[in-house]
């Protein structure tokens, strides 16, 4: 009864399953044996577009597979003035459903484990059963007014998880580090949110080096290839994340705004996630995003359209890449500020208007692409090249170019063995593997 198990129990959506997985390399690292529970389906998706690194390197590292009741996957609204994913809602309640499998499971591993630590997402929160040792993830929700950023009914979701749980966490693992949150972090340390006071600043979770192939066995894109080609932070890379559906018509202005920049560019044009990913390939009423007349014969040579998955970690990691137009999910917005790249902030909903005000205002790694305050209105393409010529080709641009570099030698050296978010990791491992007699 020497050993502790971690168990990780992301919410099945792209950018919480991929941070969970990437915490439970890092964990695994430590020597701890991580399980990592979710639906069959959702589990397959996290390990198919993981980035970065080979889940199949890793020995202790365990997908378990729990069952899940059919749950609905429809399609996305791209016309919706709210841009919250309220069609991935029927699937989160689905997840509720984990509950009694999942407390199977720690009661199994309890068997053979002197501690069982659960980390969870905080929208998960009411899916741990056990009074065992449980961390939770902090998922931010913007500290502005939630008006359209969240749909009711995710809100009534959110307070049920709280209104059921079990056991308050022991404590709070951050995707941060103290150069992008240090003083937000020492805020939260004199009053802490839910539970005790017990918190670890750890991120990046996401590889912050990469070799050449990005860290895995896998061929590397067409447009990573392209990207070699290309002059140093000459390509603005434009993507609005798995959980986002825009317009016919925003997508026409767009594109007319790209090719007006004149600047060079990768572009992620493919619909929304559904609930279930797979699902989708058997669907013959797929959305078909089009484009203007013969726009691509135009940009051929000026620009890339990705029209599947792609792989972000490496285009932000490329010398090539100089500005990331973004709807600064926090996954994506850490992964651009490690690797340097400034941000063009195109927030949707979500945590995501926070996120683009500490990247404008705060750290001033960016510049705003799109205002929140006009989310409703249709963006023009002029406004969309006047906001890349200026991250991309301006002075004011290299001034934000500078203090992103900046940001990002900090946050890998955080992430570096002499680091702060290093340091937090090991403590977090001694927390869970302390003697029973320790406090």
């Amino acid at each position: 009864m020497d050993t502790v198990a971690v168990v990780m129990v992301p919410l099945p959506a792209q950018g919480h399953l991929a941070q969970l997985l990437h915490l439970s390399r890092l964990i695994s690292a430590r020597g701890i044996p991580v399980h990592y529970v979710g639906s069959a389906t959702h589990n397959r998706q996290a390990k198919n577009r993981l980035q970065g690194w080979d889940v199949e390197s890793i020995s202790n590292i365990y997908f378990d597979d729990l069952p899940l009741p059919p749950f609905i996957t429809p399609p996305p609204d791209p016309n919706a003035l709210t841009k919250f994913p309220a069609h991935l809602e029927p699937t989160f309640q689905a997840a509720m459903h984990l509950r009694q499998p999942l407390v199977e499971l720690v009661r199994s591993l309890s068997a053979a484990a002197r501690r069982v630590a659960i980390i969870y997402d905080s929208v998960m929160a009411a899916t741990p059963g056990l009074p065992t040792e449980g961390i939770v993830i902090p998922t931010g929700l913007p500290k502005l007014s939630y008006e359209g950023c969240l749909t009711d009914s995710f809100l009534e979701f959110i307070r049920s998880q709280y209104e059921s749980l079990v056991f308050a966490p022991k404590g709070h693992l951050y995707n941060s580090c103290r150069p992008v949150e240090g003083t937000f972090l020492d805020m939260l340390a004199q009053k802490p949110l839910l539970g005790d006071g017990k918190q670890w600043a750890i991120g990046p979770f996401h590889p912050v080096q990469l070799n050449p192939v990005g860290g895995s066995t896998r061929p590397r894109h067409k447009c990573v290839e392209w990207l070699d080609k290309q002059p140093i932070n000459s390509v603005i890379y434009v993507s609005f994340g798995t959980m986002t559906s825009i317009s016919d018509e925003q997508i026409a202005e767009l594109a007319n705004g790209l090719e007006r920049s004149e600047q060079q560019f990768i572009w992620v044009l493919r619909e929304a996630d559904r609930g279930d990913i797979y699902a989708e390939e058997k669907d013959s009423e797929v959305r078909t995003i089009k484009l203007p007349d013969g726009y691509e014969e135009r940009v051929e040579g000026l620009g890339v359209i990705v029209r599947d998955w792609a792989p972000q970690l490496e285009i932000l990691a490329h010398p090539s890449t100089g500005g990331f137009m973004s709807h600064c999910g926090w996954n994506s917005s850490l992964e651009s500020m490690s690797m340097g790249v400034p941000i063009a902030t195109w927030p949707m909903h979500s945590d995501q208007p926070r996120n683009a005000m500490l990247i404008t205002e705060v750290l001033k790694v960016g510049i705003a692409a799109r205002e929140w305050e006009r989310r409703e209105e249709l963006a023009s393409s002029d406004t969309i090249a006047k906001a890349i010529r200026l991250l991309m080709a301006s002075e004011e641009g290299k001034a934000i170019q500078m203090r992103a570099n900046e940001l990002g030698i900090a946050i890998r050296h955080a992430a570096s063995e002499e680091g702060t978010s290093t340091a937090d990791l090991k403590s977090f491992i001694d927390h869970i593997s302390r003697s029973e007699k320790s406090p």
